[in-house]
């Protein structure tokens, strides 16, 4: 009995050590001698999304109080990136059109080819006319209550050729949202589609309907509509097309129309996105909606604008936060930014980039999924546009002569959109002095993105420290860096 005993005793112990040996051990995460890949885009340098160094990690000593360094964990990963890209609109569409072949080619590759380009994958457009169309114009006959007119003949011409040609050019794929900025007119208060005015309740279900029309009619084109906003800049009563919800009516639209029409129609797994407005008033907007369960259940997330800084503001990046923290089963995605005001001769301004590189890094760092410039082109004279409403795309034609002008809006968002891809986790990055922002996400590849931007007039050094190394970076003055790992 005492030897069965023992061999029992024995047995017992050696199933125990082999089930230890067995579990996954912690393996220390080390970086030392890899080589990281830094590109640059740098005021008055030709360097343009330039491979400008390739630097080795290499043990880290105790950062001291001065030095700039930044910071990252990739262990620490927080929200998934849905991707990047602009709006698609009427007025980029026609001055598409109006390029000669070649450069229809070389702007589709700049933008949408991941190697060659900057990789776009995220895509807006407009819901009938906007203030960037040539003219107003809805997809029925005015007052046809029933909709029995509805059609899409109009966007045949340019815009839908065009998205077509871009989707082909990012590979058969971009997620792509619609925005409406009015009613037809005889659905208004103000009988009219410019000028604010509001939907009058009677056409609450006609309108409803509307958007899922264009969403099957653009489905038959073989464009999938991925998503919509329910109304863009529902506070801001322009002269161009335009529409007022307070947070209780866009809620209310929501809840009993909208959702329940989308549902119905066999459109419940498009996305819809609430407010499509400023940052200033998102929270508000955010608790009357989120804070309803009937309505919230219908909501993917919350789309938002930067111009209450170019209106001249200050960015109310913390609102971002707010929002995310409040709502983390929420969304949020910036879906429209432009530089306003355009003049030709300033088509070099440094500060139209850093505007950029300066909010997308603050929004990411605050919860934010994707990010949609406004026109992905416009012409020379930063239209067209039926209201004179004239402003900067990252990329312009000159319809006279054909050329292309990038502007440095175009490099800096490459920095991001170029390197992070959908699927991405956004991980820990952190900056130790003021004049270095950064933000990183790491790939579904494993491939790490650290974006660094420099807002300051002096060449600066700085450590780029990863668990226990670092490697030794320098950043011209006013330039912006992706690092990839």
């Amino acid at each position: 009995m005492k030897i069965i005993a023992i061999i029992t005793l024995l047995l017992a112990s050696f199933f125990a050590f082999s089930q230890q040996k067995s579990k996954p051990q912690a393996i220390p995460f080390s970086i030392k001698n890899r080589i990281v890949t830094v590109y640059t885009t740098a005021d008055s340098t030709n360097f343009r999304l330039s491979i400008t160094d390739k630097i080795i990690f290499k043990e880290l000593a105790q950062p001291t109080e001065g030095e700039f360094s930044i910071f990252v964990d990739p262990a620490k990963t927080f929200q998934t990136f849905l991707g990047i890209g602009a709006a698609l609109t009427d007025a980029s569409a026609e001055t598409f059109a109006k390029l000669p072949k070649e450069k229809q080619q070389e702007f589709l590759q700049a933008y949408y080819n991941k190697d060659k380009g900057i990789g776009y994958t995220l895509a807006r457009t407009n819901i009938h006319s906007c203030d960037f169309s040539s003219g107003s114009y809805t997809y029925v006959n005015e007052g046809d209550t029933s909709l029995n007119s509805f059609n899409i003949n109009h966007d045949k011409q340019f815009r839908i050729p065009f998205i077509k040609q871009a989707i082909a050019a990012a590979g058969g794929k971009l997620t792509l949202f619609a925005s409406p900025w009015s009613p037809p007119a005889y659905m208004k208060t103000n009988n009219e589609m410019l000028h604010g005015g509001k939907l009058k309740p009677a056409f609450a279900q006609s309108w409803a309907n509307y958007f899922t029309k264009f969403i099957k009619a653009y489905g038959k084109e073989g464009i999938p509509v991925w998503g919509i906003t329910i109304q863009n800049e529902p506070m801001a009563t322009q002269k161009w097309e335009s529409c007022i919800f307070t947070a209780n009516e866009e809620k209310d639209f929501l809840k009993i129309y909208l959702g329940p029409t989308m549902k119905k129609e066999g459109l419940g797994n498009k996305k819809i996105i609430v407010w499509d407005h400023n940052r200033d008033l998102m929270f508000h907007r955010a608790n009357i909606i989120f804070g309803d369960p009937e309505a919230a259940k219908y909501a993917w997330g919350m789309g938002f604008h930067w111009y209450e800084d170019w209106s001249g503001g200050q960015p109310m990046y913390e609102n971002v936060g707010l929002v995310h923290k409040a709502y983390p089963d929420k969304n949020l995605l910036f879906t429209e930014g432009c530089a306003e005001s355009f003049n030709a001769k300033r088509y070099s301004f440094w500060g139209l980039g850093e505007e950029y590189g300066r909010s997308m890094i603050n929004d990411f760092n605050n919860g934010t999924v994707g990010w949609t410039d406004w026109n992905i082109l416009l012409d020379e004279k930063g239209g067209p546009n039926h209201v004179g409403n004239f402003c900067f795309a990252p990329m312009h034609a000159n319809t006279q002569t054909g050329e292309l002008i990038y502007t440095n809006s175009y490099y800096y968002i490459g920095h991001f959109s170029k390197f992070i891809r959908p699927g991405a986790k956004k991980i820990t990055s952190a900056s130790s002095r003021s004049q270095l922002l950064t933000t990183a996400f790491i790939n579904v590849d494993g491939k790490i993105a650290i974006i660094v931007m420099n807002q300051s007039d002096k060449k600066i050094t700085y450590n780029l420290c990863i668990g226990k190394n670092a490697a030794v970076v320098n950043i011209l003055p006013h330039a912006i860096q992706t690092l990839v790992l």
